[in-house]
């Protein structure tokens, strides 16, 4: 049995051992680099702010103008090129997020993109000459199931210092995709390798997601067997005749053996992590009856907003807040809009014509409508937070889920029913923020926690935290090298055992003919 288990450690190591240095070597970059995204904060900075004498034809018009196809899931206002713009969202239950665009000063549908309206685009959102640089349906920075309504995409290179590239839809015609120098640069280092983006597209594309799975599967093994084989081989009592508690001479094998007692638990941890991120075999699936439709009380229509848009963005005009993007929402069968200005303030008001802007949403009436969440479920708990806590909290930009905005305070709400269901109602908007039941809370743990240690508590000690980290991952990373060497040779030696016999036989051949 124990011959077996060095065996299987040995193999796996000699297959896997690359896999597992590119992850600690670009993980540690993407602590700093993420991969590239376009930030809510740095849309609405490059948003002028709407006009109500330049908007808008009404409501009614504007949803004729979208076209067929239910009632949308969200109905933006923003500005496309320096006009007004009704952005559509659609989903269906067998397909992912469908957009149309209209433009808010004549009803327009925009049912095509040129090159120039691109140009156009990118020029309004960040200023400056353009070079455009063709359409693609998707490419390495752009691997984002989020874009996936709006593609083809139109590059667009810009002449500011981080020669930035820009995406825009080919649906919508708004950029929806930025990305700098510094980060195309960093994320061959980095997200390219990690998420083996090498084998996105083309034939592997299908298998991308198993390809992730499998190696990862196979480097959680190799690292389990690599500790429970250092510790066997590790003296605990009395040394080895040299002396030494570790029974290797040879420098790498030596320094293999002791790097993996260190890091041999950092090597597990980050790479059973890693496969629990692709949520392997839906184990993280649960079945809630989270349905919140009830809280929003029907469907987007324009009869339910009895002010016009013109008239609700004179009311933010005249509360002195500028929004540079209005967002139309459904609560209890009532129409609001919500208001969003630079640096992600936000005023909601309710499209009544005696209403005026507010910050927020009444507490009390959002726990009355949150109850409605989990049909047949009661609600155990109503928090509001003032403070973040393991399970929300937000992080920086750069990071995966660094451009979800999660603010305070923010309304919890923990259901009795049997998937453990917990919700979080924005009252700055009025959005429900999604469900976390004991399925996300296990991956919570598994996944987001395991990887990144991202517990509040130790992002808040930074540069603590950094330190930690880089430790963990050059732990891991020395460990895989060292396994690169030691696998590098055993090849050549056992190559070279076969080659041996070949060459050794000639000068016996050769005396056995003279005789």
């Amino acid at each position: 049995m124990k011959r077996y288990l060095y065996l299987t450690h040995r193999w796996l190591g000699i297959t896997a051992c690359l896999f597992m240095a590119m992850w600690f070597f670009s993980g540690v970059v993407m602590m700093y680099v993420g991969y590239p995204k376009l930030l809510p904060s740095e849309r609405l900075a490059a948003l002028p702010p709407l006009d109500a004498a330049r908007c808008c034809i009404d409501l009614s018009r504007a949803f004729a103008a979208a076209g067929e196809g239910g009632a949308p899931q969200s109905v933006r206002l923003t500005s496309i090129a320096g006009a007004p713009t009704f952005i559509f969202e659609r989903r269906a239950k067998d397909s992912g997020p469908q957009f149309t665009a209209a433009r808010a000063s004549d009803g327009a549908r925009v049912t095509s993109v040129s090159e120039e309206n691109a140009i156009a685009a990118a020029r309004a959102f960040l200023g400056g000459e353009a070079s455009y640089d063709g359409i693609v349906d998707e490419d390495q920075w752009t691997h984002s199931k989020g874009l996936d309504g709006l593609r083809p995409l139109h590059r667009v290179y810009m002449s500011d210092a981080d020669s930035t590239l820009l995406y825009v839809s080919s649906v919508t015609g708004e950029v929806v995709r930025d990305a700098t120098r510094t980060e195309r640069l960093w994320n061959w280092a980095g997200a390219w390798i990690h998420w083996l983006y090498p084998f996105r597209g083309g034939w592997l594309d299908a298998y991308w997601h198993d390809i992730i799975v499998y190696s990862s599967l196979v480097g959680t093994v190799l690292a389990i067997t690599g500790l429970v084989v250092g510790v066997m081989r590790w003296r605990f009592r009395a040394p080895y005749r040299t002396g030494a508690r570790t029974p290797y001479r040879e420098g790498m094998m030596k320094w293999h053996h002791i790097v993996g007692l260190i890091g041999g638990a950092t090597a597990i941890t980050f790479v059973f992590s890693g496969l629990m991120s692709m949520n392997p075999w839906k184990i993280f699936e649960t079945r809630s009856a989270f349905d919140a439709k009830a809280y929003y009380g029907g469907a987007l229509a324009p009869e339910r907003f009895h002010l016009s848009v013109a008239q609700a963005l004179t009311k933010f005009a005249d509360d002195g807040f500028a929004a540079r993007e209005l967002e139309l929402r459904v609560i209890d069968g009532a129409g609001y809009y919500v208001g969003f200005g630079a640096g992600g303030a936000t005023r909601i008001l309710r499209a009544e014509a005696d209403a005026a802007p507010t910050f927020t949403l009444p507490l009390e009436e959002l726990k009355r409508l949150g109850a409605r969440l989990v049909p047949g479920a009661k609600v155990t708990a109503a928090t509001v937070m003032e403070n973040y806590d393991f399970y929300y909290f937000a992080r920086a930009p750069h990071t995966m889920h660094g451009d979800v905005d999660k603010r305070l305070p923010v309304l919890r709400l923990e259901f009795d029913d049997a998937a453990g269901t917990w919700a979080h109602i924005d009252p700055h908007t009025g959005a429900v923020l999604g469900k976390l039941d004991s399925g996300r809370r296990a991956s919570r743990w598994l996944f987001a926690f395991l990887h990144s240690w991202d517990a509040p508590a130790l992002l808040a000690a930074r540069p603590l935290w950094d330190v930690f980290m880089l430790a963990l991952n050059g732990a891991g990373f020395a460990l895989s090298v060292t396994g690169i060497v030691i696998g590098w040779r055993r090849l050549k030696r056992k190559f070279g055992e076969r080659r041996a016999p070949a060459r050794s036989a000639s000068p016996s051949l050769a005396r056995s003919s003279r005789a």
